[in-house]
This record gives structure tokens, C-alpha cells and sequence, in this order.
């Protein structure tokens, strides 16, 4: 999907281009105390707590002739506009509105574009009059922030979400169960992870053998299964960073890493003769941290000794030691065999429709309504925690913003509540979840 576009428009030396570089997170456009600096329009790609936007840079909007360069200027931006999905007018807020902005407002009322007011340069109390000036412009309430100092961008993003946010639409390479589903297969060297890729695409594709560190680079595979592409990746095994000495295995040790990082599910292969160590959980940690989904599948079942102790076990620890994400799947296979396979990979194809989904509006407001109900947030120091709102920003991993008051006093405990009980209630299982608290900004709190 095209991204949508957001075209930023006011009169000259408002801070346009300083705003379009904090969005886009690089210095792209020139800044400078002189009006006018921008001539062209500019775009980038930008980000705002998990909105994707194309923005736009316009120049200063003057009032002078058509054939001059300033007209000249003038109408780039009016096609700027015309074209967007939405318009940021910027004021200055220390300035207040002039003659000049309140004809670019005009233009902007009867205009088809949406227009977000954005009163730059809040940051100090005296700008306060200038916000309360901007109500006259006739356009909704202003957004008060400091492009330069990066405040108010919750404020910015209340305001843009409505407007810019898309739905994921089926049939997008990232939602198309139709597209290869991207499979690494990770763990400690010798645990068989080359035999188990050449069990499931059917040849000797892979070198194998008794010796430890035999796959060096990350192979990747193109198969499918029943029918379903995959793309499988072998990687090199993954041993305790302190017992690397040898560069060629460092290499081989980050092209693993790095292949994981492009993968959608990550197989963390164990050796039932040797059980699950403190390296195997390090591995998994890194896979959740990176935001991929996991599966642990203990391999050599065929020859394993004390099998249903073995995998009680095994879960019992990746309970205690990976308590962020409750029960990842823990499956058996035999890669010498190829017992257990199917049951792998239907468990990696529905762990990436988990990993890949997003909620819908009314669904996830009546979760989030029936969890604070079922279970509110505590109240430290005699002071309520108030939890406003919560809004799914991207997928893959499913990533959540909450706002509220005082977020940053939730326990931790609370956290893990509302994770768990997200997971169980909206159907996303054992996948990794972000959650990102939020409470709006208030430029005008400073020094009070």
C-alpha cells in the first residue's frame, strides 16, 4: 500500500523544516534563522510512534505575484497540499497568528485536504497566548509543540491518527498467507539443524555430519510444503559469545544472527540427549527481543532417554526463564526420521498468522474497556493511574500504544497483566508483543 502523505504548510521561518527533520528522524532539509531557506518541496519518509507517513516540506507561503519566485514558491505549495492526505499548518506560537496566517487559513477552510493546526515553538509559558490565539484561525483546536526540542509529538499523534492510519489490506506482501513464510532454524552447534533441513525438502542439500560447525554461512532454501512456499534458512551454530575465539566463527555467528533479524518464525532446535542449557535460552531470548516468533522443537526424539521427564522439564525452565512470553509451543521431531515435522511447520505457518495480525478498532477498545474494569490500575501514593486508550500502531510483532495519566508510575505487574491478558483474550498466543505507554505532553508544564 502507498504510504499516505502529509504536506507541512505555514508562512516562512515557522519551523516547517525543522518539524519535517524531526519526523523523519534525519537532518534532510536545510535549517536556518533566515525565511525562505526551503524553495522546493522536500519528502521523506516518516515515523511517529509507529505512524508511516510520506512528508512533505513546502516552502514558506508568501503573498506576492505569480511570476515571481516567491509566487513561483507559492503555487509548489498549494500543489503540495492539493495532493496530500492531510496538511499540517504551522503557527508561531510565540509570534501568534498574523494577517499572513490567517489568509493561508483561509485558503486551507475551503480546501478538500484535511488540516491538523500545529502551534510551533510551545515550549515556553509565553507562547501560551499564542496557542489560545490560534482558536481564531477557525480550524480546531491547535496542537501545541516544539519541533526543536521533539515535544508534544503525543499531542501530534492523537491529532495525524485518525487521519493517516491505514488498515493492513489482505494481499499485501506482509499479511498474504500466500507469501513464503520466512523460517530460520537456530541453535547450538551439532544439534542437527542441516539434517533436519534436508528431512524436509527431501534431498542432501545441506553438508552433514558428526562434526561441530560444519554450516558456516546462512543457506537459504526456497521449498514448499503441502503446497505453501517456504523459505527456510539454516544457520551456523550459535555457541556462548565468550567461547569464540576464531573470526571465521564470529562471522558465521553474526550472519546467523543477521538471518534471523529477515526471518518471521525462528525453530530453536535442542538436543534431547543433551537437554536444554543456559546457552539454548540465550538464543531464545535474542529471538524474542528481536520481535520474532519462537518455536522450540527438541530433535533426536527417536533416541531420546526419559523422554516425558525430558520434556517436562524442558518447559518447566522455559517458563521460569522466558517469563515475558507464555507457552511457546514445545514440539518433538527426529530429523533422522522426519517424525514430527508437519506437526512443526503447521505450528510456524499459525504462529506467523498470529504474528502478523491486527485487531480491529471496536474489538480491541472492548478488551482494553473489560480488562481495566475486570482488574483497574492501582493508585500509588493515593493518585489514580488513568488509563485513556489504547491503539494498535503496526504488526509483525503486534505493537500496542497506551495512553493514560501518570503512565510512567505502572508497575510492571500491571503490565503483565494487561500482555497476558491480551494474548488469551484476543487470540494472539505465544507471540512477542510490544507495549508502549504514552501520557500526552503539556509544553506549558515546564518549571511549574
Amino acid at each position: 500500500m502507498p504510504l499516505p502523505t502529509v504536506a507541512i504548510v505555514g508562512r516562512p521561518n515557522v519551523g516547517k523544516s525543522t518539524l519535517f527533520n524531526r519526523l523523519v528522524g534525519r537532518k534532510l532539509a536545510l535549517v536556518d534563522d533566515r525565511p525562505g531557506v526551503t524553495r522546493d518541496r522536500r519528502e521523506g519518509e516518516a515515523r511517529l510512534l509507529g505512524l508511516e507517513f510520506r512528508l512533505i516540506d513546502t516552502a514558506g507561503y508568501e503573498d506576492e505575484d505569480p511570476q515571481t519566485l516567491p509566487g513561483r514558491m507559492r503555487a509548489q505549495t498549494e500543489a503540495a497540499v492539493r495532493d496530500a492526505d492531510v496538511a499540517l499548518f504551522l503557527v508561531d506560537a510565540r509570534e501568534g497568528v498574523t494577517p499572513l496566517d490567517s489568509e493561508i487559513a483561509r485558503w486551507l477552510r475551503v480546501g478538500a485536504t484535511p488540516v491538523v493546526l500545529v502551534a510551533n515553538k510551545a515550549e515556553a509559558k509565553v507562547a501560551e497566548a499564542g496557542v489560545l490565539d490560534a482558536y481564531r484561525l477557525g480550524l480546531g483546536d491547535p496542537v501545541p509543540v516544539s519541533a526543536e526540542h521533539g515535544e508534544g509529538v503525543v499531542d501530534l499523534f492523537e491529532a495525524l491518527r485518525p487521519l493517516v492510519e491505514q488498515e493492513e489490506v489482505e494481499g499485501s506482501e506482509e499479511g498474504d498467507e500466500a507469501a513464503p513464510l520466512k523460517l530460520a532454524i537456530m541453535g547450538r552447534p551439532n544439534a542437527g539443524k542441516s539434517t533436519l533441513v534436508n528431512r524436509m525438502v527431501g534431498e542432501e542439500r545441506l553438508i552433514t555430519g558428526p562434526e561441530a560447525g560444519i554450516t558456516r554461512d546462512a543457506i537459504t532454501l526456497d521449498w514448499e510444503w503441502q503446497g505453501r512456499p517456504v523459505r527456510l534458512v539454516d544457520t551456523a551454530g550459535l555457541r556462548k559469545r565468550a567461547k569464540i575465539t576464531d573470526k571465521l566463527e564470529k562471522l558465521s555467528s553474526a550472519d546467523a544472527r543477521r538471518a534471523m533479524e529477515h526471518a518471521e518464525v525462528a525453530i530453536l532446535l535442542l538436543d534431547a540427549t543433551r537437554g536444554l542449557e543456559a546457552q539454548d535460552l540465550r538464543i531464545a531470548e535474542y529471538v524474542i527481543e528481536e520481535g520474532r516468533a519462537l518455536i522450540i522443537a527438541i530433535n533426536k526424539w527417536d533416541v531420546a532417554e526419559n523422554a516425558s521427564s525430558l520434556f517436562n522439564g524442558v518447559k518447566a525452565a522455559l517458563e521460569e526463564g522466558l517469563a515475558q512470553v507464555k507457552t511457546i509451543p514445545v514440539l518433538t521431531v527426529s530429523a533422522k526420521t522426519g517424525k514430527g515435522i508437519d506437526q512443526l511447520l503447521g505450528a510456524a505457518f499459525e504462529l506467523r498468522d498470529q504474528w502478523s495480525r491486527r485487531i480491529g478498532t471496536g474489538e480491541l477498545n472492548r478488551w482494553f474497556e473489560a480488562a481495566v474494569e475486570t482488574n483497574p490500575p492501582p493508585a500509588p501514593g493515593g493518585k489514580r493511574i488513568k488509563l485513556r486508550y489504547i491503539t494498535q500502531v503496526k504488526t509483525r510483532p503486534p505493537s500496542f500504544v497506551l495512553f493514560g495519566t501518570r503512565v510512567d508510575q505502572l508497575p510492571e505487574s500491571y503490565r503483565r497483566y494487561l500482555l497476558n491478558s491480551m494474548r488469551r483474550d484476543l487470540g494472539l498466543g505465544p507471540v512477542p508483543l510490544r507495549l508502549t505507554m504514552r501520557s500526552p505532553s503539556n509544553p506549558f508544564d515546564r518549571g511549574r
